[in-house]
């Protein structure tokens, strides 16, 4: 399949000069897979592991998580001065979140472009949301910073 008019070495190239990091949050319709047969499931997964490969190929995909089913999660939070513990998500859904991906888009706009073309959207499994990372790199420095300045004057 062809995803794009770009090569690769050309979009790889201008991706590491001037790109921005995007977290892509892909949520599943409870019982989708379940209810597909075992053509489709593969179907599906051959698709969307191809058009991955494409995207890692060219620079985008920076990293894939699949997660485990919403009942294995484990949510913490504080309560009375110490961690405490829920079994479950911290979010109650109807839609299961399924995995995250870091893509490497020029802006918003791209990061939508390569969404788009999941092959998962045909199959209906679910929506996905975008969210822009935080460059907390100056942020970073200065904590460093003061802390050093805390730490010398001991």
């Amino acid at each position: 399949m062809n995803y794009g008019p770009e090569s690769q070495e050309q979009e790889v190239s201008r991706n590491i000069e001037e790109s921005m990091k995007y977290i892509c949050l892909g949520y599943i319709e409870p019982g989708k897979f379940e209810g597909m047969t075992e053509d489709e499931r593969h179907a599906t997964f051959d698709e969307c592991f191809e058009y991955n490969d494409h995207l890692r190929a060219n620079g985008h995909l920076v990293v894939e998580v699949p997660l485990q089913p919403p009942e294995t999660a484990l949510t913490l939070y504080w309560k009375n001065g110490k961690v405490a513990t829920t079994d479950g998500p911290y979010a109650e859904t109807k839609e299961q979140l399924g995995g995250i991906q870091i893509l490497e888009a020029r802006d918003l706009n791209h990061a939508v472009q390569l969404v788009s073309q999941q092959p998962g959207f045909k199959y209906g499994l679910g929506p996905i949301e975008i969210r822009p990372v935080v460059d907390l790199s100056e942020i970073i420095k200065a904590s460093e910073q003061r802390r050093r300045r805390k730490d010398t004057s001991r």
